[in-house]
């Protein structure tokens, strides 16, 4: 007979107060009796919050398993404090149809370590010409849409797309980029990019896109959700959206609010990200974004790489770096240490805010909530080593980078799916001392 398990003398992730919680058979439950057995983790203080959830992650299946498979993707967000990842359709092939969703379902069931939500393309093949099956694909399971990798160029596809997702009831992920104006572009345009004779991609590949779009919602009435926004032009065209009621929400990156493209230095191909790094103009608008409530949640863009593919030449690598494991920390090192935002506003971006913009189902550390949890340490030292990652990319440019904070226990759908070698493994125990929820 199973028995509840116990997180006892946490500290709620909202108010700062010590409470006990309990969790059974997926679901938060109500304290055991006094004197019954329960499985006991002792938190010591450390902060309980809802699993973190990124809406943004390549995990590479079907079809590009030597970069990336559901089990090590999930067993990286697991890590990094994430129950609940979207993973993005660009693979080989197309997550496009509805037997594909089911199958990345399918998989995330056998092997994965957090819940797998797909999304499913806007369009065929990613080819941006014709509209994929949007009622199907939500049957089968997808919870949004997106070309992402490949931006939607026509204004006409990408509208009757808005119409039909409206119908569907599924926000579109844009991938905001012109590529007239970014085509054989390698790096942010700027004097980072003179000094190294790269051809550059001007923040206005993104921006102007980004301004259709959001056009484009008041037009249709359909959800748009802006990705991996990364300067203030974009930045400036949701905030405008968002004052005239659109229905239009938008994300950023932790690489966003931390680096500028001057981390490319010598042709560094672990910084090469696409949007690319900006100004530091750029780099405190995003924080501005941030801090005034423009970016609704954040994601990582999670997108690994083989060693070999990021060794070649700056303008043969591709785009992309890896973040699950890095992104709580950078969060809490860069935003909340330097007193951007407090540690529940910076959770909040990643908890309760993309569970709101996807429609997922809340955790509000609650009787019959999902057993969703993360146990964050936000003052633990540590020092990112790629090595030591769950995910086989190690495209990270943070190498080397000391941090503070991290998930030290994750919990999904009531089971331990990561805990840190420094926290001792939950023992049979007496009940707890508070009520639960006794703090929400």
């Amino acid at each position: 007979m199973s028995q509840p398990t116990v997180i006892r003398g946490a500290r709620h992730w909202r108010t700062g107060e010590c409470f006990d919680l309990a969790f059974e058979g997926g679901r938060i439950t109500a304290p055991p009796a006094a004197g019954a057995p329960a499985r006991v983790l002792e938190a010591r203080g450390l902060v309980l919050a809802p699993g973190l959830v990124d809406l943004h992650v390549h995990l590479r299946e079907p079809g590009q398993s030597s970069r990336e498979t559901v089990a090590t993707g999930t067993a990286a967000a697991a890590a990094g404090g994430f129950t609940a990842v979207a993973c993005m359709p660009n693979t080989s092939p197309v997550v496009d149809n509805p037997a594909w969703v089911e199958w990345v379902l399918h998989r995330a069931r056998e092997q994965g370590r957090c819940r797998v939500h797909p999304i499913a393309a806007v369009t065929v093949g990613q080819r941006g010409e014709q509209l994929t099956e949007f009622l199907a694909l939500k049957e089968a399971g997808a919870v949004a849409l997106s070309d992402d990798g490949h931006p939607i160029l026509s204004a006409a596809v990408m509208r009757r797309a808005l119409e039909y997702a409206r119908h569907a009831g599924l926000p579109i992920v844009g991938h905001e980029e012109d590529l007239a104006l970014s085509a054989g572009g390698h790096m942010n345009e700027g004097p980072t990019a003179t000094r190294l004779a790269i051809r550059g991609i001007p923040g206005a590949a993104e921006s102007v896109m980004a301004r259709r779009d959001c056009e484009l919602a008041e037009l249709t009435g359909g959800r748009v959700h802006l990705a991996h926004l990364s300067c203030a032009a974009s930045l400036a065209a949701l905030r405008d959206a968002r004052r005239r009621g659109l229905p239009v929400t938008g994300e950023t990156c932790p690489h966003y609010w931390t680096l500028t493209d001057e981390a490319v230095g010598r042709y560094d191909t672990r910084a090469k990200m696409n949007p690319p790094l900006r100004s530091e103009r750029d780099r405190l608008a995003v924080i501005e974004a941030i801090v005034d409530g423009t970016i609704d949640c954040f994601a990582t863009d999670h997108a690994p790489h083989l060693y070999e593919e990021k060794r070649q030449p700056f303008d043969q690598a591709p785009f992309g770096i890896v973040g699950l494991e890095t992104a709580l920390a950078l969060t809490l090192t860069f935003l909340v240490r330097p007193g951007h935002l407090t540690l529940e506003g910076a959770l909040e971006r990643w908890t309760d805010a993309p569970r709101r913009v996807f429609g997922l189902p809340p955790v509000r550390l609650a009787a019959g909530d999902p057993a969703d949890l993360v146990l964050i340490d936000p003052d633990a030292e540590w020092t990112v080593d790629p090595e030591r990652f769950h995910s086989r990319g190690r495209n990270t440019p943070f190498a080397g980078w000391p941090l503070h904070g991290r998930a030290m226990a994750t919990v999904c759908d009531g089971e331990f799916t990561h805990l840190d070698e420094r926290l001792a493994p939950p023992a049979e125990a007496p009940a707890p001392r508070a009520a639960l929820g006794a703090a929400s």
